[in-house]
């Protein structure tokens, strides 16, 4: 029996392409499939992907979580960068937001264009 592997992570989002559209940008993967609600990317050389498909009904979560009764956060992805500041204003340039509430200092917080959370953060030194 083969072991389990994880293979894709997908995210919901009001337009799959358009978001697919900004992590192609942000991470510099390549389409691997595609079709009218679903887009699935990866690094160029193979590689766990990331998935995109269109849920009409999308509700963005909060960041941070607060005790509201809305859509909580239920992941987030975490980047790694040897630039925080140049990859963050980048990010911000594809079309990400800088999240208000940051807790530490060596690792930011942002929103990408369907509001998922996702940090950037560098190894230590």
């Amino acid at each position: 029996m083969s072991p389990m592997r994880l293979s894709t992570v997908v995210l919901d989002a009001p337009d799959a392409h358009r978001l697919a559209d900004f992590y192609l940008r942000l991470l510099g993967y390549v389409v691997r499939e595609e079709e009218p609600d679903w887009v699935l990317i990866g690094p160029p050389g193979g590689g766990v992907g990331l998935a995109f498909q269109t849920e009409p009904a999308y509700v963005p979560p909060l960041w941070p979580d607060r005790d509201s009764g809305e859509q909580q956060m239920m992941l987030h992805l975490d980047i790694e960068v040897d630039d925080l500041a140049g990859e963050t204003a980048r990010a911000v340039a594809e079309g990400a937001t800088l999240a208000e509430y940051q807790p530490q200092d060596d690792v930011r917080v942002l929103l990408d264009p369907a509001g998922h959370p996702f940090c950037l953060w560098t190894p230590e030194s």
